[in-house]
Parts: structure tokens; C-alpha cells; sequence
């Protein structure tokens, strides 16, 4: 069986135990279920975002929730599918966590990588493992990373899985089986293509499965979005290792973790601010663009469209209808006419 190879060094011992504060703040906190609505649709999109746009994908944050919300996006057809399949793989992580007790079988893994490569990827490859050996290279054509060899997949998946589900691996705390899942899925690179997206998506599904993230209200793909370079670096550095361990990987994903919490709390002291206002109206849905909106009017008073547009790097359509929408949620008011419209709380 599969035997990971790390050790626990005071940076991630440091990392969890900030990651169990928050998370205890974040569950203690008095969140209404439409703050809750909020997060979610935030993890939906960042996650969508994030993941595709480290393998490639060009189409911005608004794009990805402008095509959530049904919105038509001027794009690639292939570039709308792989955001619609991450759509789909989420939403299939949901109906895997109802599940009363933790297992990840082969078929599980197997229609994540079919959903995620729908429309996108050849029949012939989708759900199946790698028919022949593959590299790993940068856009120079260098290789960085020679996968095992074709013919050893199969039973390295194998062992891979049923160490997944092993008792002792469930004893691990689920950031650190998360990440070691992780970590040795895009090792195997079992795929032709889609590799990155489905270990991503592994570890959204082990985190929901043993219980850490219930409410699926953070994203890590931002994390490594953000800086790609480093996110590559220290996998390539941890697989070139011969001995395989992982620690230098185990304290980035931990911090990465980390550092998803934070967020998340921060986002939840923020939302607390306009929790009075916003109850008065009732449970009112709203976007991050539109709480931006918000904050910047409870600082300044008031919001043009141009500020709006300028806060959250949209359009001035976008603009017009996001404010259109609060105007009629009863969130904001008019104040002038023509350019000197300003947009103000409803008191």
C-alpha cells in the first residue's frame, strides 16, 4: 500500500492550529442563512475561477459568474465548457457529501475527471487512465517532471485509493489528508490531460467528506492562482526528490488552507456590518460585487456607476444592472439625475 513520506514540522503544527481558530470563530459566528448563500456562491465562483484559470483559461471572474448566473459570455466554446464542468463537478461533490460515511471509490474519481472533460477532452480519454506516457514541461518545452510509466498506473491508482480510505489515513487531520491526496494524485498524473483540475477537486471532496468543510464556503484555488509559479515550484521540487517528502508541500498547503479561513472570517466580520441594515429588508441575496457596493457607500456615503464599475472591474452595463437589482431588493436609492446619479442606503 501507498505510505506517504513527511514530517510535521512547527510551520504546519502552527498552520492547523490557526486553521482550527478560525474555524471554530467562523462556525461560533452568528451568520444568517443568507450570509451563508453569500460564501457559497463566492467559494462556487472562486473555485471555478481559480482552478481553470491556473490550466490556462482566459475568461475573467465576472465571465465565470456571468456564465453561473445564466449570463451570456463573448468566449471559446471550450473555454465556457471547462467552466461549466467545474460548475458540474461541484455540484457533484455536494451529492457525494451526503453520504453518511467517508469512501472514495475509482468510480467517484472517474466521473469527476469524465464531468470535468466534457465537450473538451476525446471520448476515448475521458474517465480512463493514460495510454501512454506523458511529460511534464514548461513553455520553454523543458521537462520538469517525467510521470510513472503507463503500464504502473493502474495499480498505483490502486493502492492510491485504498490508502485514501485507509483507517489511519482517517486519523490524519483532513487538511493533511487533503493535501496528500493532492499531492500524489497529480504525482500519478493518471490522466492525459485534466490532472491539475480533478487533484484540485480531490481535495474540495476529502475536505467536505471528513467533515472540515460541511458548508463548502471556502475556496484554496485562489491560493494557488495567485501565484502559479510557486503552486508548480514546490510540487516539482517535492516529486524530484527521490525519497518523496512531502513536508515542503504539506506546509504550503496547510498555509494555503490558512489562509482560505482568514478570508472567510474576515468576509464574515465584514458581512456582520451590514447585518441590522440588511435584515430590516428582509433575506436579500447578494453578490461580492454587490456587497463591495455596500462597504463603499457605508465609507463614503454614496456610489456612482463609474465607482462601481472601478471597485469591481466590470462594465458599465454590468454596473447599471447590479444597481438596477439592489434598487428593486430596496437596498439603495437615487439621489440626482443623469451623470449625477449617486446610489445611497435606503434607510
Amino acid at each position: 500500500m501507498y505510505k506517504p513520506t513527511y514530517s510535521i514540522t512547527n510551520t504546519i503544527l502552527n498552520n492547523i492550529a490557526a486553521i482550527e481558530q478560525a474555524k471554530k470563530e467562523i462556525i461560533l459566528s452568528p451568520v444568517l442563512p443568507l450570509w451563508e448563500k453569500v460564501l457559497r456562491h463566492d467559494a462556487i465562483i472562486s473555485s471555478t475561477h481559480n482552478s481553470t484559470a491556473i490550466e490556462g483559461n482566459t475568461l475573467s471572474y465576472d465571465d465565470v459568474e456571468n456564465l453561473y448566473q445564466g449570463i451570456k459570455v463573448d468566449a471559446s466554446k471550450k473555454e465556457k465548457l471547462e467552466v461549466h464542468n467545474y460548475f458540474a463537478v461541484l455540484k457533484y461533490i455536494d451529492l457525494l457529501g451526503k453520504r453518511k460515511s467517508f469512501l472514495l471509490s475509482e468510480s467517484n474519481l472517474l466521473r469527476i475527471h469524465r464531468i470535468l472533460g466534457k465537450g473538451t477532452l476525446e471520448d476515448v480519454h475521458l474517465g480512463r487512465y493514460r495510454r501512454k506516457q506523458v511529460y511534464i514541461v514548461d513553455q520553454k518545452g523543458t521537462i520538469h517532471y517525467r510521470p510513472p510509466n503507463t503500464n504502473l498506473v493502474p495499480n498505483l491508482m490502486k493502492d492510491f485509493i485504498s490508502w485514501v480510505n485507509w483507517k489511519e489515513a482517517l486519523e490524519l487531520h483532513p487538511v493533511i489528508h487533503a493535501a496528500i491526496v493532492h499531492y500524489q494524485f497529480v504525482t500519478i498524473h493518471p490522466f492525459i490531460d485534466g490532472n491539475g483540475r480533478t487533484g484540485r477537486a480531490l481535495a474540495t471532496l476529502i475536505l467536505y467528506l471528513r467533515g472540515f468543510d460541511t458548508k463548502r464556503i471556502f475556496a484554496l484555488d485562489d491560493y494557488y492562482n495567485e501565484d502559479r509559479a510557486i503552486y508548480y515550484q514546490i510540487l516539482n521540487t517535492t516529486q524530484k526528490n527521490k525519497s518523496q517528502d512531502m513536508t515542503q508541500w504539506l506546509e504550503y498547503f496547510t498555509a494555503g488552507v490558512m489562509k482560505s479561513m482568514l478570508k472567510v472570517k474576515r468576509r464574515i466580520m465584514q458581512l456582520s456590518i451590514e447585518r441590522t441594515h440588511i435584515t430590516k429588508q428582509g433575506q436579500i441575496y447578494i453578490t461580492t460585487k454587490q456587497f463591495n457596493a455596500l462597504e463603499h457607500i457605508k465609507r463614503n456615503g454614496s456610489i456612482t456607476n463609474k465607482q462601481y464599475q472601478e471597485i469591481n472591474q466590470v462594465s458599465n452595463k454590468s454596473a447599471y444592472l447590479d444597481l438596477e437589482k439592489m434598487l428593486k431588493a430596496g437596498l439603495l436609492v437615487v439621489h440626482g439625475k443623469g451623470r449625477a446619479i449617486k446610489y445611497l442606503l435606503k434607510k
